[in-house]
């Protein structure tokens, strides 16, 4: 039984549609994810599943009781829910251990006092139970946050955009160490974020929303190798389309070579299977399809360059102008205009019908 399961959800303010037809499960001690940019939808669905938010159509389990449906909607206190906010909302007032302890019933007996503790130890605060918030690092306070939802033992935890106020090294750091904590608890939760990294580095699953849909619900890896679509081959990593020629069910024809592989489903759709080398296609490259190779005869020129330390990561233009980009390791520093060896390296296909 999936810990929570949304089955064609959707909710309006007036006329205007904000989700439409969402659906996802979790089984227990699974870590989703909804990614997507602003305005797609992704925080008022986390208020939908939290007890804020009405459903218009559709239904919300969790542990297979039924908690939203058009007329009914359990109270958000009685859906045993966490929830950690983009601004921490920490009491200002009471101390690192009293914020912890405040969603326990018992937190002045010894039975809430060693839940707090052992929450303090699990997020590496053990020693700073007597501080007050101000006295913390964002990120200190972030995980004392993240503690004081999971006190209560709730069947899920919800974060809306946790790491947004951190700088960027501090927020990759503790989305490793958040992922980690949430898996020691075995707890299920569900994450909203514009960032893919976060998404990445916290998820199992993550679904992708554009205009209030899920545009694919799937692991992080096959998000980034097999997008469904062209809006999820776009926000999710790098790349470039290529123009292509379909030979076969199993075989596309570009400027870099012929790439074999299962030409994707919605490609397939399109009758791509069928129209053989009529059916032209834009395939999807990502930087670490084309690699830089001095002995290669196929030769292309350096546009942009950008550092990033271990590599670059190179614009380049090909022959008939279309233009692609290549992770190269750093001591390959080329200048803007030389023109380099490359070759494909791409082991799958990645095809969308050309607009």
């Amino acid at each position: 039984m999936a810990e929570l399961s949304l089955d064609a959800v959707s909710h309006s303010y007036g006329a205007r549609q904000i989700i439409a037809s969402l659906s996802f499960s979790l089984n227990k001690g699974e870590i989703g994810c909804l990614l997507g940019p602003s305005g797609c939808g992704k925080t008022t669905a986390l208020r939908c599943i939290a007890g804020f938010e009405p459903v218009q159509s559709g239904e919300i389990r969790m542990q297979g009781e039924m908690v939203s449906r058009p007329g009914v909607m359990l109270a958000a206190e009685k859906r045993r829910i966490g929830m950690v906010f983009q601004d921490y909302a920490l009491f200002p007032h009471l101390t690192v251990a009293g914020n912890v302890g405040f969603g326990l019933p018992d937190r002045n007996q010894s039975a809430g006092t060693a839940r707090v503790d052992e929450l303090l130890a699990l997020v590496g605060l053990a020693t700073h139970a007597d501080k007050y918030p101000h006295q913390l690092s964002g990120g200190q306070q972030q995980r004392v946050a993240l503690a004081r939802a999971l006190a209560p033992r709730p069947r899920l935890i919800l974060m809306d955009e946790p790491f947004s106020n951190l700088d960027v090294e501090l927020r990759e750091r503790l989305s490793n160490e958040v992922r980690d904590i949430l898996k020691r608890e075995a707890t299920t939760a569900l994450i909203v974020t514009h960032d893919q990294h976060e998404a990445f580095s916290l998820a199992d699953w993550v679904g992708v929303m554009h205009q209030g849909r899920i545009q694919q619900w799937d692991t992080p890896y096959n998000l980034y190798h097999q997008p469904s679509n062209r809006f999820v081959a776009d926000f999710v990593g790098q790349g470039a389309m290529l123009t292509g020629d379909v030979l076969s069910s199993q075989q596309v024809r570009t400027e870099l070579g012929v790439l074999d592989g299962l030409i994707p489903l919605e490609c397939n759709t399109g009758g791509c299977q069928s129209c053989s080398r009529s059916c032209h296609v834009d395939v999807l490259l990502r930087p670490d399809d084309i690699v830089h190779d001095d002995d290669s005869p196929l030769q292309a020129e350096v546009e942009n360059k950008a550092f990033r330390g271990a590599e670059f990561l190179y614009t380049l233009k090909l022959p008939s102008g279309q233009r692609v980009l290549s992770l190269v390791p750093s001591h390959h520093n080329h200048v803007i205009g030389e023109k380099i060896g490359i070759k494909l390296a791409a082991d799958h296909v990645v095809a969308f019908r050309r607009e």
